[in-house]
């Protein structure tokens, strides 16, 4: 039986800021993108389909920030990755030990099948953040279209872009969170980026540089996820 869920209500999240100044000369990373401005798409009219959008990434990208942006834009359910990971694996990464293809894999499935139960109960759109650092990961999401009632159901993945530093910047700065500073570096090591065949040939990613300004990623995520929902005013 699928788990029941109900989606938290968006609030104001900042990035954490690093207690010591990053030694990278990229641009410092946002303090904050506020849900608080985003308002709901009303002018605007979303394609009649399902859609499904995954916010992906390493540890410190800001996924949760950006998924609870979009999900109050577009008046899509949330769904925080995080809250499904089995205590096994979050004692792991709270151990700095990284997971495993293994750890990872009824994770995926939970949060593919947990998407489709929100569509099913109604939901005309879900946002989920999850990691996906590995192209098979993502594909395990992508199945979503064949299970899914609306054969046209859109899949899609948001890929947060983000230098080493600023990463380590932002998970440094982050208290009472299990995943410390150096399972970044663990991400990075198994990190696929989504690649030609992603962005070109299955065209069902955007990659979203999330190292400038709020107001620049806000401008940068909006523009992007506009037009693969097929808005128009």
């Amino acid at each position: 039986m699928l788990q029941t869920f109900e989606p938290a209500q968006p609030t104001p999240l900042h990035y954490a800021a690093a207690p010591t100044p990053p030694t990278s000369t990229a641009a410092a990373p946002p303090n904050a993108l506020s849900t608080s401005n985003a308002k709901p798409a009303t002018n605007m009219s979303i394609k009649p389909q399902h859609n499904i959008l995954i916010v992906t990434g390493p540890a410190g990208c800001g996924k949760s920030t950006v998924a609870k942006y979009l999900a109050e834009r577009y008046g899509f359910h949330y769904i925080e990755g995080d809250d499904f990971h089995p205590p096994a694996n979050i004692e792991k990464m709270s151990k700095n030990i990284p997971l495993t293809d293994e750890d990872r894999w009824d994770w995926l499935i939970t949060l593919r099948d947990q998407a489709l139960n929100e569509l099913k109960s109604g939901a005309h759109g879900v946002v989920i953040t999850c990691s996906a650092l590995k192209k098979k990961y993502r594909d395990v999401i992508r199945t979503a279209r064949l299970y899914d009632e609306d054969p046209n159901a859109n899949v899609r993945f948001v890929y947060l872009k983000a230098s080493k530093e600023v990463l380590l910047q932002r998970v440094g700065g982050r208290e009472g969170h299990y995943m410390k500073d150096t399972m970044v570096l663990s991400q990075l090591a198994a990190l696929e980026e989504p690649g030609e065949d992603e962005t070109r040939k299955l065209h069902d990613v955007d990659i979203i540089d999330v190292s400038g300004p709020p107001e620049e990623v806000e401008k940068l995520v909006t523009a992007a996820v506009d037009k693969a929902l097929d808005m128009g005013s």
